[in-house]
């Protein structure tokens, strides 16, 4: 490959990493749109998200795995718990701490959730693309799942 080629090809791929940025949130904010997450905090529902993962976790695992002090972590699990999205229940092994899991209602709502942004993003694709064009997305899926994985 000549260095011209080489040049050309990255920036290529810096401008490509640009837009797709920049697309990759647009489609993030639209779809966060469709299910209305009510007053919750990002860092609220980073931790739905991860008990939901996890099934179940310590407020001192929690923090740790969410980069935060645990005095900050204990305002968000009161918050959560307080809002009927989060229970916790004493620690079998060590009595001193509670294990916390997503309440049933916080499972169907996550549920709930999930379907209308899928719901919305399948009426998308099928109003404003052709069968063609929505092969030509799912190869573009399948190429930018390469870039993510490990």
């Amino acid at each position: 490959m000549t260095a011209q080629s080489e040049d050309f090809r990255s920036a290529r791929a810096a401008t490509l990493a640009a837009e797709l940025r920049a697309l990759v949130g647009k489609l993030k904010r639209r779809l966060r749109e469709q299910a209305d997450v009510g007053d919750l905090t990002p860092s609220q529902v980073s931790v739905l998200l991860r008990l939901e993962r996890d099934r179940q976790a310590t407020a001192s695992s929690l923090a740790r795995a969410e980069g935060m002090r645990p005095q900050s972590m204990a305002s968000v699990i009161a918050a959560l718990e307080s809002a009927g999205l989060v229970s916790g229940a004493p620690d079998p092994a060590d009595g001193r701490q509670t294990i916390l899991s997503l309440t049933d209602a916080c499972r169907q709502w996550v549920q709930e959730g999930r379907a209308a942004r899928q719901d919305w993003l399948s009426r998308r694709l099928q109003a404003r693309l052709s069968i063609e064009e929505m092969e030509v997305v799912a190869t573009a899926a399948g190429l930018l799942n390469r870039l993510v994985e490990d």
